[in-house]
């Protein structure tokens, strides 16, 4: 299967740097959960392993010419696999109301996002909700704040706590604006969609 897959360029080294960020979300996972006081630590590194990963396989496909629509299906999935699992680890951990607040609005604005994403696909008009430049600093924030919170515990150092969970929620306020802005874009395609939908009395 693997042979077919390189045989068919859909496994190259930014798929393989892919696959690696989803592989690691159960050592996340068992990191965070072993019982040594190094384990936040352990668990931090590898999330911002998983965010390197996400930098570099994005770089190698464009530096490559190794884009494939495998890539780009599965690279989106491994980045919200790892920071869903990641917001759920912490909200266990730290039952804080503005982490729970902020992780809440990133998950839920992720699933409503890509519903959009995959609804705008089905009209050929996907290209017209690419990441923006905002979605980007917005993912660049959040990945800080998320390793941060994992390599800290709740009862350490309360500033570091405090200025990662500020970065958090800044994350997440830039998270609604993002999707706001792909809502805008979107928003003649739905008035249209509506007008051309056969009404419920006909």
């Amino acid at each position: 299967m693997s042979a077919l897959l390189f045989h068919q360029g859909r496994i190259n080294i930014p798929n393989l740097l892919t696959l690696m960020r989803i592989l690691l979300i159960p050592l996340l996972v068992a990191a965070f959960y072993l019982p040594y006081h190094w384990s936040h630590i352990a668990a931090g590194v590898l999330f911002a392993l998983a965010a390197i990963t996400d930098w570099f396989d994005g770089y190698l496909a464009r530096r490559l010419g190794q884009m494939t629509p495998f890539g780009a299906f599965l690279d989106p999935v491994a980045d919200k696999l790892i920071v869903v699992v990641a917001l759920v680890l912490l909200v266990e951990s730290y039952t804080n109301i503005w982490i729970t607040l902020a992780a809440s609005i990133i998950i839920a604005r992720e699933v409503a996002v890509s519903a959009l994403r995959e609804w705008m696909a089905e009209l050929g008009k996907r290209a017209s909700i690419a990441v923006s430049y905002l979605g980007k600093i917005k993912t660049c924030l959040q990945m800080l704040a998320i390793t941060g919170l994992l390599a800290l515990r709740p009862d350490m150092t309360q500033s570091l706590t405090l200025m990662m969970c500020t970065v958090l929620m800044v994350s997440a306020v830039l998270t609604l604006w993002s999707m706001i802005i792909y809502l805008k874009i979107a928003w003649p395609l739905f008035k249209l969609d509506l007008h051309q939908s056969p009404s419920a009395h006909d």
